[in-house]
């Protein structure tokens, strides 16, 4: 493809864009100083996005106050901490940014409100539109603002979008009639019981986005362009429950009339761009798509809001496969595709699909681990497969002074990240792998129509070997007297890890198989599963199983599944959507409970109250975890100066713990 409607221009109100790329808004969290400003890490961070090409770049979400809406300091930027200090640290990135023709908006927001975490991102009871429940802790009661405090937060924005004009932003963008943040909470019937004119109909539940867009344009310019992150519907099933694709429920926050007719009035207000998806915290998987979610979910919808306004219409939701942005430009379902973890993995993503070297973009695996994920653990942003996002200064290969004759032992993604890192720096790198092909227990892991992401993670990682011209012996097993016939300098294992397996009474019946196995095509399962191992790999496998038609039942030992990934946290949007798939699949749960014995019927489970249960099941399989590889490191361990491990062979985890250990031994042997 020629992706020709990519590298149009557009405007935005009078401001021209030099094409149809946009960086979606992300919480920059942790590149702040103790005072809410653009750290030295920020500014390279979007610096390097422009350097890739980007057109237009959406800031972090950045606070207009944190009086009322208070959360913890140095997480998110704040304009109003130290204002004089934020203009400056701000405008050197959007001088450093226009030095690549790029644009640049600040996005504003009111804050968090009920869908702040008590005690962890906000350091006061929460706020909002009414007195409701907070999401994540509903016991807790939010205090409803009054009129005289939502008046003043009106004045921080307008305060802070001249700020940001003055600080060389090319407009802002107002955070957010979205995903059910503090400013959509007064916009959603289901949020807001005010009395006051903030409160009522449609229209006087948008009077707040409505004093804010048109303050800003009487102190900044009726031509300062004023943007709005925008969901045209909600996604809400219920309270804290949200609707899958495809599912017919009541829509219970903003239905897609409601959305339409809302961006009408407030395209009329005066703002200039509507920045759209879909969803809430209630149904956060819409919001921040998963892997589960198809790619350009909204585009169906926003095609319909884009028929209903004239002022440009951006779209994000799934669009780094460049055929899938291009196409929703052309059938109209969107002015500029908008960007987000795409550009976190590869910030080059615009100038490679301009050069034609779609096959060099690295691909998000849709994991958030990396990103959003490390938010909800206090953790700066960074990204699962590339480790140098958010820290582009420091992780940037520097040349060696002298190469050495590298041998990295493995051909899984933590392998591959190494030698590639090693092979760019300038080091002489061979790459050993026992089996046939590359990409480790990522290949059978990555069966699922669902884990697509991760097959181009392969396919990526794949060709980066070919064209960086890294020689690979494949079916080879490295041994001791290999090692002491190459003599390499520096030795890298990379041998992963194995599948835990169980030894107890009926354990060795050919009905007994594992996770690997199953999504490997090693073995086939029956029409009754029994899934041992609530974690992610095994739940997987039973959403895997259950979408051929399969009965399934997953066996936790502990009081609810899904409590880890690989021994991480699971990030929560991942984790509410693969749930709800699960019971949609009628996926049957036992917890608190054990694998026994395996019978001809099936198997017995014991739970934490020593009562055993009997269950029918044709195939029994054992998911309980990976134990690491570290043979051939413990027989070279003291024989070999330069000798590491990387991946699951040294912590058996996920995708982030592989490549990022892999790109640390790499930068640095």
């Amino acid at each position: 493809m020629m992706y020709e409607s990519l590298f149009q221009p557009i405007k935005i109100g009078k401001l021209e864009v030099k094409n149809r790329i946009s960086m979606a808004p992300m919480g920059a969290f942790g590149l702040v100083d103790n005072e809410g400003c653009y750290s030295q890490r920020a500014i390279d961070y979007y610096v390097e996005r422009a350097k890739g090409g980007t057109g237009l770049i959406i800031t972090s979400i950045t606070k207009v106050e944190n009086t009322l809406d208070k959360v913890v300091s140095g997480i998110i930027p704040v304009v109003s901490e130290n204002p004089g200090r934020f203009l400056m640290t701000s405008t050197e990135m959007t001088e450093r940014v226009h030095a690549y023709g790029s644009k640049i908006f600040l996005q504003l927001t009111m804050g968090f409100g009920r869908s702040g975490v008590p005690g962890a991102l906000l350091t006061a009871p929460p706020v909002s539109a009414s007195s409701i429940p907070n999401y994540w802790k509903p016991s807790v009661t939010c205090n409803a603002l009054t009129t005289d405090q939502v008046e003043w937060i009106v004045q921080k924005f307008i305060e802070s979008a001249d700020i940001a004009k003055r600080a060389g932003f090319d407009g802002v963008e107002i955070h957010a009639v979205h995903e059910g943040y503090l400013l959509d909470q007064f916009t959603l019937a289901l949020f807001n019981r005010r009395t006051d004119k903030y409160g009522g109909d449609l229209r006087g539940r948008l009077t707040l986005p409505i004093e804010i867009v048109q303050g800003i344009k009487k102190r900044c310019g009726k031509d300062f362009p004023v943007g709005l992150r925008y969901s045209v519907k909600s996604c809400i099933k219920d309270w804290r429950q949200g609707g899958l694709p495809d599912e017919d429920y009541v829509e219970k926050g903003r239905d897609l009339e409601e959305g339409i007719e809302a961006a009408q009035i407030l395209e009329a207000a005066g703002y200039d761009e509507l920045n759209t998806d879909m969803g809430t915290y209630d149904a956060w998987y819409w919001s921040h798509p998963p892997i589960y979610q198809k790619e350009g979910l909204y585009l169906p919808y926003t095609k319909k809001l884009k028929e209903a306004v004239n002022i440009p219409v951006i779209v994000a939701g799934k669009l780094g496969v460049p055929e899938t942005a291009e196409k929703s430009l052309i059938d109209g379902a969107a002015d500029m595709v908008g960007l987000g973890r795409p550009l976190l993995t590869d910030p080059y993503w615009p100038k490679k699909v301009q050069n034609h070297q779609e096959e060099q973009i690295r691909p998000c695996i849709g994991c958030h681990v990396g990103c959003l994920g490390r938010g909800f653990e206090g953790k700066p942003l960074s990204c699962a497969v590339n480790p140098a996002c958010g820290r582009e200064r420091y992780y940037e290969p520097k040349p060696v002074s002298v190469a050495k004759r590298v041998l990295v032992v493995g051909g899984g993604v933590a392998g591959m990240e190494a030698a590639r890192i090693a092979t760019m720096r300038g080091h002489q790198v061979t790459l050993y792998e026992k089996s046939e092909t590359l990409g480790g227990q990522i290949i059978p892991a990555s069966t699922p129509d669902f884990k697509v992401d991760d097959r181009r993670l392969i396919a990526w990682y794949t060709n980066e070997m070919k064209r960086l011209s890294i020689p690979i012996v494949y079916e080879t097993e490295v041994t001791e007297a290999l090692v002491e016939k190459e003599k390499p300098d520096v030795v890298i294992i990379a041998t992963g890890a194995k599948e835990v397996q169980l030894n107890l009474p009926g354990s060795d019946k050919d009905k007994v198989t594992s996770s690997i196995d199953i999504l490997g095509g090693k073995k086939k399962a029956g029409d009754q599963v029994l899934i041992v191992g609530g974690g992610l790999v095994g739940c997987e496998t039973a959403l895997y199983l259950a979408q051929q038609g399969k009965k399934v039942t997953i066996v936790e030992a502990q009081e609810q599944i899904l409590s880890n990934g690989g021994g991480k946290p699971i990030p929560h949007m991942n984790k509410i959507m693969l749930v709800d798939l699960l019971n949609k699949y009628k996926v049957a749960t036992i917890t608190n409970s054990s694998l026994t014995e395996v019978t001809d019927e099936g198997a017995v489970l014991t739970n934490t109250h020593f009562q055993r249960q009997s269950v029918s099941a044709d195939t029994v399989v054992i998911s309980v975890g990976f134990k690491p590889d570290q043979k051939l490191y413990h027989r070279l361990n003291g024989k070999v100066a330069d000798l590491y491990m990387v991946g699951d062979a040294y912590q058996a985890a996920n995708i982030m713990n592989a490549v990022w250990s892999g790109n640390e031994i790499g930068m640095n042997c």
